[in-house]
């Protein structure tokens, strides 16, 4: 008899950035693993969204890695052979928190490159925090960003954090969609990013009335092909 085991490698997932965004992960991933007749393996490290926050907004990338390299560690300890970040902003550090991870990162923003990529875009607008937007850690890989108006980053990144502590208004939601609209109509983007994992529990690519990509479903596929390849 086959003693063959029919489950995935383990998976170090970083969550608490915030609760509702590691929410999503876990169920999208289960679905999608369990899809595929495989047994889901995962143990989920329970990050400090405010302290991850502060250290990216001060731009403390190094201290920000140690930080998250200290909970990649504490999940290889439990058995993970393989890393991933439930969101968006923390991956401004991906080189330094690459360097020093004992486990392979799978890296959201390369993820989301190779998407762009192959749709053929060249130029993207973000939604986000104000770190993601400022980073243009996209535009490192090759492509053109669309920088919004100071006043229509503040917009964003507000918007953001109601959605990310369950405050948003639908219109908010609204002023959003438009938003998005004059980014590509006055600016030429075309395609404004998800980048931020709650926006995804908003409106995703079929629903969001604007040519989008969802970074976390982008994401998520790429830890799945991983997990399971």
């Amino acid at each position: 008899m086959s003693t063959e085991r029919n489950d995935a490698r383990c998976l170090g997932l970083i969550g608490g950035l915030g609760p509702g965004a590691t929410v999503h992960y876990y169920r999208a991933l289960i679905a999608a693993i369990e899809k595929r007749g495989r047994v889901p393996r995962l143990l989920i490290a329970h990050a400090d969204v405010n302290r991850v926050r502060a250290l990216a907004e001060d731009k403390k990338l190094e201290e920000l890695a140690r930080y998250l390299c200290g909970l990649i560690e504490s999940t290889a300890a439990g058995g993970a052979e393989i890393t991933a970040i439930v969101a968006v902003t923390p991956h401004i550090c991906a080189a330094e928190l690459t360097r020093l991870s004992p486990l392979p990162l799978i890296d959201m923003v390369s993820e989301v490159a190779e998407a762009i990529r192959l749709r053929g875009l060249k130029r993207v607008a973000l939604f986000g925090t104000r770190s993601t937007v400022e980073s243009r850690m996209f535009g490192r890989l090759g492509v053109d960003v669309v920088m919004p108006k100071p006043d229509e980053v503040d917009f964003i990144h507000n918007t953001y954090l109601d959605v990310l502590y369950d405050r948003s208004t639908p219109a908010q939601i609204d002023r959003l969609r438009e938003q998005a609209r004059t980014l590509i109509g006055r600016d030429g983007a075309e395609s404004v990013l998800l980048a931020g994992t709650d926006l995804s529990m908003v409106f995703d690519e079929a629903s969001a009335g604007f040519p989008t990509i969802d970074c976390a479903h982008v994401h998520i596929d790429a830890i799945v092909r991983r997990l399971l390849g």
